[in-house]
């Protein structure tokens, strides 16, 4: 796509139209400063793409399935209220520390 010279004079004279001659440069500013963040943050994708899956990468063992008991109602609530309690625990002793 090559722009000649009159086709450049028609999109800059269609620019002035839209928005004016006094938010031209805000506007050039803007897009400047998008073009840039865009620059750096593709920048930072391509200089090693296996980084990110390094560090995440686990090796886990498989593990057997193994059927978990069903509990009623009264001992699921039982067992929320034990670890409620111990994160409350954990919470007062961080604020104290």
């Amino acid at each position: 796509m090559n722009l000649g010279p009159t086709e450049i004079i028609l999109i800059l004279l269609a620019l002035v139209l839209l928005f004016g001659a006094k938010k031209l440069p805000d506007l050039a500013r803007g897009v400047g400063r998008s073009l840039r963040i865009f620059k750096a943050e593709t920048s930072k994708l391509s200089e090693d793409p296996d980084e990110d899956v390094k560090t995440y990468t686990v090796q886990q063992q498989p593990q057997p399935l193994q059927a978990t008991p069903v509990l009623s109602p009264e001992e699921q609530a039982r067992k929320l209220e034990e670890e409620a309690a111990r994160l409350r625990a954990s919470a007062q002793a961080d604020k104290k520390a």
